[in-house]
């Protein structure tokens, strides 16, 4: 069993806690996680993209010109797809680009991540994350670390905390619940408190 250091927020080290192999040393694998954040990307899209079919197209219910005589080819409607201005044939329509995947997947996913940031020595554990609500105070105590961007996970994430953080862009704070993989890879490091390295066996083994 892997162990890592407890930090303070001067990046002393106050303590040293047991990491679970089930979840922080588990083997890394590119396909799984390219598979979840692939999952992950596609649930937010938005799907709205539309064009006008000929139920939609406004006018069209004159002939436009008459049947023969003229040398064109024969139309019955000015909206008709193969006139200009006309209708869409086969055009994008809204959708959910959601799709379902297997639970026991994202939650590997998930274990992957974290045992891709703790071998590579980017999983920071600090004995505390409380904070006064003051977004100036979270800034210098993540300066300490010399982190550019993170993931901060506290175990039960406070009001003052949400506060502190909400105006740094290049950090997030992330509940329990709302911890997963696209962020872990995208913010590159991750900082949890100590009651959170629980809290997640604890979610990842109650799944």
């Amino acid at each position: 069993m892997a162990s890592v250091n407890v930090l303070n927020w001067k990046k002393e080290k106050v303590s040293t806690i047991d990491l679970a192999p089930e979840v922080f040393a588990v083997e890394v694998k590119q396909a799984v996680l390219h598979e979840v954040v692939k999952w992950q990307l596609a649930s937010r899209r938005q799907g709205t993209a539309m064009t006008k079919t000929r139920g939609l197209v406004s006018g069209g219910g004159v002939k436009p010109f008459k049947q023969k005589g003229t040398g064109n080819a024969r139309q019955g409607s000015s909206r008709s797809p193969l006139m200009p201005g006309g209708a869409k044939l086969f055009g994008p329509v809204p959708r959910s680009y959601e799709y379902s995947l297997p639970k026991k997947i994202r939650k590997l996913a998930l274990k992957m991540a974290l045992s891709h940031l703790a071998k590579e020595g980017r999983l920071y554990v600090v004995d505390s994350m409380e904070s006064k609500g003051k977004t100036g105070e979270l800034a210098k105590q993540l300066k300490t670390f010399g982190l550019k961007k993170a993931v901060l996970v506290n175990g039960a994430p406070t009001e003052n905390l949400k506060r502190a953080s909400k105006n740094l862009p290049t950090y997030k704070l992330a509940d329990i619940n709302g911890l997963n993989v696209y962020d872990l890879l995208k913010y590159d490091h991750a900082i949890l408190s100590k009651d959170a390295v629980a809290k997640i066996v604890e979610r990842m083994q109650a799944e």
